[in-house]
């Protein structure tokens, strides 16, 4: 049985080369179902070998080759395996382990890229396929992608199990497609990216506030489609997002791991590379001369940060009207939890905790952490410290981050003193 430490390795291993496992072996066997087996089979025997001889000097080789022993096997097999097993095998000329170990050994490339593709596929739904590729690419848990959804943990499950067989069924490819497909699938594969990236930036859960790996792959994708659809704002535009974000990664935890929050920060250390970049794939979004879509519009609101010197020098008024525009082209909840934040910077705290207790009624909120943690913030602004106390309390409750969890009562703890 594996020492919790070394679960917990494995388990961090798992997060960083899990889509790349799986993107391989769905090049491989076409079925991305299977495909996530296979992995899961060789997540399985590290596991229990690991715990015994030690984690291997590079995991993620040891795992393909596991999972490709795995698909070897299944492949032999074929014959006397079930019917869905005969299906795959006829769909794929790779009968011979020198086959399998051709496609198993070559360069990665761009596997995750046609994985996401496939699994943003029109033959499903945008919910499940954000869901679906959410689970495939990120890896996250069905907990973690309910959590941006605002939705029960059982209908992610109930919607990623779905899609599998919508597409196995379908028999959609694992490919990149061109052209006015390209630009079909835009939306749901934007979506997961930055979905990705913003799982990264802040993790739902476990001992880390962040997950860098997630946001430079995240990043590494924005790129690569900046270059295949170059003529589409918004892949511009969330390309300067996470350029933007990604300038202050470094600066948002201390060197123990321990959040530091916006205000916090030690401006002159965000990247500036990564902000001039930011800034002009912006300007590249703009200069295609459409109305700004959500992501184009957080772009600028990113950018806002970071031409400002300081906290006290940003736009907040210029950042309050741009979460206004935000609200009409993506109407959310958080959206409006945001601006409220927005206008309390630009004209007062008692304007903007009029917005959040408004939104204290909305049940998709009830159990989103960030809402009493806001309003906690505002009320220790107005000097009501014992209501202040009891939200950012509540919101520890909330949070499955333990870093996040230790911020919010270190906050609450504060509160005592006034």
């Amino acid at each position: 049985m594996s020492t919790p430490l070394t679960h917990r390795t494995i388990e961090a291993i798992w997060r960083i080369e899990s889509p790349k496992l799986i993107a391989r072996l769905t090049r491989l066997v076409r079925d991305v179902s299977l495909a996530e087996d296979l992995a899961q089979d060789a997540l399985v025997i590290a596991l229990e070998k690991w715990d015994q001889v030690g984690i291997p000097e590079n995991p993620g080789a040891w795992l393909m080759t596991t999972a490709k022993h795995r698909a070897i096997d299944l492949l032999r097999r074929r014959k006397v395996q079930d019917q869905k097993y005969k299906v795959i095998a006829s769909h794929t000329d790779l009968y011979t382990v020198e086959d399998i170990n051709d496609v198993l050994d070559e360069e990665i490339d761009d596997d995750l890229l046609r994985l996401i593709f496939m699994t943003c596929h029109p033959v499903l739904s945008q919910d499940a396929r954000v869901a679906l590729t959410l689970r495939l690419v990120c890896g996250l848990t069905t907990e973690e992608i309910a959590r941006p959804f605002l939705v029960a943990e059982s209908t992610i499950a109930q919607r990623i199990v779905r899609a599998k067989r919508t597409l196995n069924k379908k028999e959609v490819p694992f490919k990149v497609p061109v052209g006015e497909e390209l630009i079909k699938r835009l939306s749901a594969v934007l979506e997961v990216i930055y979905l990705l990236f913003n799982e990264g930036y802040s993790a739902t859960s476990g001992d880390q506030w962040t997950r860098p790996f997630l946001c430079q792959e995240a990043l590494r994708l924005g790129r690569v489609l900046a270059e295949m659809a170059p003529t589409e704002p918004e892949v511009h535009g969330l390309v300067s997002l996470m350029e933007i974000q990604f300038s202050r990664f470094r600066t948002r935890v201390t060197s123990k791991g321990e959040p530091i929050l916006l205000m916090n920060q030690k401006r002159a250390q965000w990247d500036q590379l990564l902000i001039r970049r930011g800034l002009a794939a912006l300007e590249r979004s703009k200069k295609l001369g459409k109305p700004l879509g959500p992501y184009s519009l957080q772009a600028s609101i990113s950018a806002c940060h970071a031409l400002a010197p300081s906290e006290e020098e940003t736009n907040w008024p210029r950042i309050a009207a741009l979460y206004e525009a935000l609200s009409r082209v993506m109407p959310s909840p958080i959206v409006e939890l945001n601006r409220a934040v927005a206008i309390s910077m630009a004209f007062g705290p008692d304007f903007g905790i009029q917005i959040v207790n408004e939104l204290y009624s909305n049940p998709s909120l009830k159990s989103y952490y960030l809402l009493p943690s806001i309003r906690g913030d505002l009320l220790v602004k107005l000097g009501r410290y014992d209501e202040a106390r009891s939200e950012f309390e509540r919101a520890a409750s909330l949070t499955k981050n333990e870093r996040e969890r230790i911020l919010l009562r270190n906050r609450a703890m504060n509160c005592r003193k006034g």
